[in-house]
């Protein structure tokens, strides 16, 4: 099984750290060709009018876009924000292929970033410590996604649809290795 990392900007070596102690194949994905042999793809966080500018300048949207749309592809922070149908603005390149609406930024500046333990639908063995920076978060579910943890207060920040994954956090960026191993499950 070989596990695909989406390598234009952002959090794309811890994914690919954590993929390697599982005992995956990773590779990093910088061209549509590095798609033809994997089995799954993570889309990192990062800025992602950054990722969907070089994204186009690499011609990766259509390739990327035909592989989720039938290969499990996990988007993180801004690959959440990548893989969403609605985003609240028009002028940014995204995949649109989960079924969900985001709020880029909801929780405001960096300065605002913050962690907390969530409880995650399909995570055994407690809480995970999730890593919030400059996230979004889903505002709007609709079809057959899933919503897999919300904040105390009703905030979703994790959902699923079929082969699709999605979190407004930064699971790359903890020790906890389970949303990791639960991806590639999936794969």
């Amino acid at each position: 099984m070989k596990i695909g990392v989406l390598a234009l900007q952002g959090a794309f070596i811890e994914h690919q750290k954590t993929l390697i102690q599982l005992g995956m194949e990773t590779k990093q994905v910088r061209l549509p060709a590095d798609l033809d042999d994997l089995d799954g793809l993570i889309i990192p966080g990062g800025e992602s009018t950054t990722i969907g500018k070089l994204a186009t300048e690499y011609k990766l949207i259509e390739p990327l876009r035909q592989f989720a749309a039938t290969t499990p592809t996990w988007g993180t922070c801004a690959g959440l924000i990548f893989l969403a149908k609605d985003i609240g603005i028009e002028r940014q390149p995204i995949l649109g292929v989960m079924d969900v609406t985001v709020n880029r930024n909801a929780f405001g500046r960096q300065r605002d970033s913050f962690e907390t333990d969530l409880s995650i639908k399909g995570l055994d063995d407690g809480p995970f410590h999730a890593v919030f920076i400059r996230a979004p978060s889903v505002t709007d579910v609709r079809g057959d996604v899933e919503v897999l943890a919300t904040l105390q207060d009703g905030t979703i920040v994790a959902v699923r649809q079929g082969h699709l994954l999605g979190t407004a956090f930064h699971p790359e960026l903890t020790d906890d290795v389970r949303l990791h191993r639960y991806f590639c499950a999936m794969v």
